[in-house]
């Protein structure tokens, strides 16, 4: 069994961006934090399937293959493996999600 408090994990940006709390041996599973302005980058990965749940914010920007969806609180978005994505938060408040990476492919990753 493992445990983590997302208290005693930092950022990877500092202040904002992702968090990992829970890597391997099967998922990936942390939070990432945008603050206005921030977003995730243009991405892409060859087998791993990225899942979101949005807890925090709204009215930022979630796009797959080029077409856009508006977030709000509640929302889940689930990416195939080979779909473009990114996430952009064009707002004035902080957008946070949940995320799921499966399987545990830490280079699976491609920026595009």
């Amino acid at each position: 069994m493992q445990v983590a408090r997302e208290q005693d994990n930092e950022y990877r940006g500092g202040a904002s961006g992702v968090k990992y709390l829970l890597r391997g041996p099967k998922i990936d599973w942390g939070v990432v934090l945008f603050a206005p302005g921030e977003q995730l980058g243009r991405h892409v990965h060859k087998e791993v399937e990225e899942t979101f749940f949005f807890v925090e914010g709204a009215g930022g920007r979630f796009i797959v293959n080029d077409k856009e969806y508006p977030i709000a609180v509640g929302m889940a978005f689930r990416i195939e493996p080979g779909e473009v994505h990114n996430i952009v938060n064009n707002t004035a408040m902080p957008l946070k999600a949940v995320f799921i990476k499966a399987p545990y492919l830490p280079k699976d990753k491609v920026d595009v």
